[in-house]
Formats: C-alpha cells, sequence, structure tokens
C-alpha cells in the first residue's frame, strides 16, 4: 500500500470518528502532494517523490515549532507537535543514531573522502540513502563530525 491510499484511508477513518485534527493533517498533506504531482506533470508520484513531499511538510512544522517556543506560543506548540505526530506515522522508521553512523561512515568509505572539503560528495551519496528516515541536519551533523 502506498503513502497515497494509506492516506485516503485514514482519511476515511479520520471523517467516521470525527477526528478533526488528524483529518486536517491527512488532507494537508494530500493536497501538498496533488501540487507536486502537478508541478511534475504526473498523475501519480512515486514513493520517493510522496516521502519527500511528506519530509518536507515534516521540515516545515519543525522549524515553526522552534520558532513558536521562542515566541512563547505554547498553545501553538502543542498543535504542532500534535501534527508532527500525525506526520511521522507516513514516514519510515527513522534511523537511530548508531545506524545513522553507520550509514554515514560506510559513504565515506564508499566515496572515499577526507576532509572537510568532501563534504558536499559525501551528503550527495548520504541524502538518497537514508531519504525519509533521518533529518537532514542530522546527517549533516553526522557527516562533518566524522570528516573533522
Amino acid at each position: 500500500m502506498t503513502i497515497s491510499e494509506r492516506l485516503t484511508e485514514d482519511m476515511k477513518v479520520a471523517m467516521k470518528a470525527r477526528d478533526k485534527k488528524r483529518l486536517g493533517v491527512i488532507r494537508m498533506v494530500r493536497s501538498s502532494m496533488q501540487n507536486e504531482a502537478i508541478k511534475l506533470g504526473k498523475n501519480d508520484l512515486t514513493e520517493e517523490e510522496e516521502l519527500t513531499v511528506l519530509s518536507r511538510e515534516v521540515k516545515q512544522r519543525k522549524d515553526s515549532l522552534q520558532e513558536f517556543k521562542q515566541a512563547g506560543r505554547d498553545d501553538l506548540v502543542s498543535d504542532l507537535r500534535e501534527e508532527i505526530n500525525i506526520l511521522n506515522d507516513y514516514l519510515p522508521k527513522q534511523l537511530t543514531e548508531e545506524e545513522l553512523e553507520a550509514v554515514v561512515s560506510e559513504t565515506i568509505n564508499e566515496v572515499d573522502a577526507s576532509g572537510k572539503s568532501d563534504m558536499g560528495k559525501v551528503m550527495s551519496v548520504v541524502m538518497p540513502k537514508v531519504k525519509g528516515k533521518a533529518d537532514g541536519t542530522q546527517v549533516n551533523k553526522e557527516v562533518m563530525k566524522q570528516l573533522s
């Protein structure tokens, strides 16, 4: 079952359960996926493209979460956390720090990177491997740590 099929099924369940929060988040993600498909000139997105849209939505909410925390808007912080949790249900299981370290280390050896100047080369190979499974900033920090 693809992500969009799961979203459609979960949307029906949320409607029947009158879960307005989950329903709103699912509708928003489906809309983002539809907009992405239109932008790419396709009828259906691939699994990878769906993951890209989902990851983008989670990242936007995490960025907003930081801003709302700084502004002291606790009411909005709790809403965003709930939305992030709903979105995380559709993302693949996130990598642990140890798993991420292993992937980055393996990739550094694979591309024969030696220092910080090879950062771009390593990142361009690592990111497709961990797509949807790790946050880009975490990956960036790990690559920097291992290249130092």
